[in-house]
């Protein structure tokens, strides 16, 4: 009878502590606002706000108007990607990603409408083409896109039409959505309008999305954020049936267990912070990627945690103590002064609130007009 192997055991704490350095979360890093969306692979970005916030918690004197410029200078905006949900990636990320995502969660959300009978006697092909031709003439509302749409189909439903343009096409969502301190609506056009030769050689096209980039895609998503299972990335990419690309790029990774015996991968380079190392407070947005991308998120939220940072479909802005979710926090933004809010879910110690305080005021100030007085308060 074989044997079952057997591989080192990394505890919780062990896990917090690597996936904390991926995130650039132990320390504010030095990495430029484009090589800290690369190598974080995206931020999520249902919201305008929160990646600007992701990139406060996480980089050394971060400006929003930094991210917000090479938003206007197109080297990085918001797509939706990986699960189905949108993302403010870097031009290649946006292309590749798409594309990588394209056969998982926003097929399934596609055939999804088709099930639901929104789209009966729609040509899918057809519909491709024609919001491809209108978006390319200029970027439209996915209201535009309703209204141009359903006279071709009168009889299929308005919104599944925008959404099944939007799935079958890789769209970006063009500025001025997204920029700090700028408002504007939804509007749409594909990656080939909005980049050009920024992309690089990133391919648009779901099939041409082949094993190298795949393998490519699963090593960068262990830099970001292993050491982790298939069933980890899975969850961050919205694909299935990964098991196999893992055993291809065995040979080259390292391989753990977490305390349940579940594999874990890792890059034999990448760092393993002892669980000791201490782990400062950090205040991160709504949807952050840290709070997302693991199928098994012991390693940031505890138990006693598990379900506070949601109401219905929701996120809550959240922070971390010693590397765990430990509470809530709030930021009412008034014209004349700015208040954020601190709602742990259990008895803080006096250092962990000097801690709080001292990281709330170094985001504070980093993301308040510096003519605008602020607060902050501790709700307990």
């Amino acid at each position: 009878m074989a044997l079952k192997t057997t591989h080192p055991v990394l505890g919780v704490r062990a896990l917090n502590r690597a996936t904390l350095d991926r995130q650039l979360l132990l320390r504010p890093a030095s990495l430029g606002v484009t090589e800290a969306v690369e190598h974080l692979l995206g931020l999520q970005a249902q919201n305008t706000k929160p990646p600007y916030y992701a990139l406060a918690a996480r980089l050394d004197g971060f400006r929003p108007e930094q991210l917000s410029a090479l938003m206007e200078s197109r080297d990085v905006a918001r797509i939706v990607t990986m699960r189905s949900t949108v993302h403010t990636h870097t031009a290649r990320d946006a292309v590749a990603l798409r594309g990588l995502a394209q056969g998982g969660a926003i097929d399934r959300e596609l055939a999804m409408f088709v099930s639901r009978g929104g789209l009966d006697g729609v040509d899918l092909d057809r519909l491709a083409d024609l919001a491809r031709a209108l978006v390319a003439e200029r970027p439209r509302t996915p209201k535009e896109l309703r209204e141009e749409l359903l006279p071709e189909w009168p009889d299929a439903d308005p919104q599944s039409l925008s959404v099944a343009a939007r799935c079958l096409l890789p769209m970006v969502q063009v500025t001025p959505r997204g920029l700090w301190g700028r408002g504007g609506q939804v509007a749409l056009t594909t990656t080939d309008q909005w980049f050009g030769d920024l992309a690089g050689d990133a391919a648009d096209d779901p099939a041409a999305v082949g094993a190298a980039e795949l393998d490519e895609t699963v090593l960068r998503y262990l830099g970001a954020f292993g050491p982790a299972s298939v069933k980890d990335m899975q969850t961050w990419c919205g694909l299935t049936r990964l098991g196999p690309v893992f055993e291809r790029l065995r040979p080259g990774l390292l391989v753990f267990q977490d305390e349940r015996g579940t594999e874990l991968f890792d890059l034999p380079d990448a760092p393993r912070p002892d669980e000791d190392t201490p782990a400062p407070p950090r205040f991160l947005p709504e949807f952050d990627n840290l709070l997302l991308s693991h199928a098994d998120r012991s390693r940031v939220v505890p138990a006693e945690a598990k379900g506070r940072t949601w109401t219905g479909n929701q996120a809550h802005r959240v922070f971390l103590l010693d590397g765990f979710l430990a509470g809530l926090w709030r930021l009412d933004e008034g014209k004349d002064r700015t208040t954020l809010t601190v709602e742990p879910f259990a008895h803080v110690t006096r250092a962990q609130r000097a801690a709080l305080t001292a990281e709330a005021e170094r985001t504070l100030r980093l993301m308040t007009p510096s003519d605008i007085p602020y607060e902050i308060v501790h709700a307990e």
